[in-house]
């Protein structure tokens, strides 16, 4: 292989390096913490009075339980209605329902 082959064949590597460390770069995607939206046993960390951190919620969708999910869709997550009917909804802030007995 000539010196020039060689100085290409480099080059080459060096930038398909690079674009892949800027892809992976550019596909890391903002998170937000989103309470109500987390199966019992399942929350990220601090779930609220009587807990510490990740996975101690004790109650299914609970309120002050929060997990991360991709920024600007903790709304738009699709939850079952309460016992009552009433719909569930994801929220940036701490929630009242869901809570342990």
């Amino acid at each position: 292989m000539s010196k020039t082959h060689k100085s290409l064949a480099i080059a080459g590597a060096v930038a398909t390096a690079i674009s892949g460390l800027a892809a992976t770069s550019g596909a890391a995607q903002a998170e937000e913490k989103c309470y109500g939206v987390s199966l019992a046993g399942e929350n990220d960390c601090a779930a609220g009075p009587g807990t510490t951190c990740a996975g101690t919620s004790t109650v299914d969708y609970q309120g002050n339980a929060w997990a991360l999910v991709a920024d600007g869709t903790c709304t738009e997550i699709d939850l079952p209605d309460m016992a009552d009917g009433t719909p569930r909804e994801g929220s940036l802030e701490a929630l009242d329902r869901d809570l342990p007995a």
